[in-house]
């Protein structure tokens, strides 16, 4: 059972929430509909992991009300994809929240219990494609994990990845972001033997097609690497998420 509706029920037994206050939190968990967005309360029941606002592409007052919802239902909040005027209106309006420029992320994180059973790793090539890797690592955070960071360790001077093995050993996960040639994936699923994830990401000159030379690479990989969309950094931390919860 979802922690939030156990919470609810010790609070009905022991009389700090009335029935009726009860009863008015639980008829919109299935979902509730706003009209513009119909918000999956029960996925936390379903899978074990709460739903994420997509912002891109909402209006500022439809994530507002998404938001809103939410809190009221007592959730945590991730939101992706959103810029900065957006992240601070967010921030002035849900006081506990935080925005990150470089994730592109607004989020409410009060539940710090950890759910994952190791460290997820997430590692940049470059320093462009921190955006991506920045994504990967507060949605990872997000839902738990024990998350760190190994940035800037890209092919062009392997050394620097080879001085940090040990941060790549002790990982349960490894999640790799990678423009250009998309080469460093397949380098790093060759030393580890624990699931890699590789994310291709848009950074590159023109013949990388916006991400498409990366995102073929790391599928033609001759190590074994998991790959997602171009610039996914949300979904691969997602699914580190659950490879780190088994």
């Amino acid at each position: 059972m979802d922690r939030k509706i156990k919470k609810l029920l010790a609070d009905v037994k022991d009389g700090r929430v009335t029935a009726e206050e009860a009863y008015d939190r639980l008829k919109h968990m299935p979902f509730e509909d706003l009209d513009h967005t119909k918000i999956d309360h029960h996925r936390m029941v379903r899978k074990g992991m709460q739903e994420v606002v997509f912002g891109e592409g909402k209006s500022l007052k439809q994530i507002f009300d998404v938001v809103g919802s939410m809190r009221k239902q007592g959730l945590d909040v991730l939101v992706t994809r959103i810029d900065k005027a957006a992240g601070k209106k967010l921030c002035g309006r849900f006081r506990s929240g935080k925005y990150s420029e470089e994730a592109r992320c607004f989020y409410i994180k009060e539940d710090s219990a950890v759910e994952g059973k190791g460290t997820v790793l997430v590692v940049s090539a470059g320093t462009s494609d921190i955006k991506v890797a920045e994504e990967a690592y507060i949605t990872s955070m997000f839902f738990g994990n024990n998350t760190e960071r190994l940035y800037d360790v890209g092919v062009a001077g392997i050394h620097r990845l080879l001085q940090n093995i040990g941060a790549l050993e002790k990982a349960r996960v490894i999640i790799v972001a990678a423009g250009m040639e998309g080469a460093l994936p397949s380098i790093v699923a060759g030393i580890v033997g624990v699931p890699v994830i590789g994310v291709p990401t848009s950074i590159g000159y023109g013949a990388s097609f916006g991400g498409l030379t990366a995102l073929l690479a790391m599928l033609n990989s001759c190590s074994t690497v998991s790959v997602f969309n171009i610039d996914n950094g949300f979904g691969a931390a997602y699914f580190a998420t659950l490879i780190n919860r088994l």
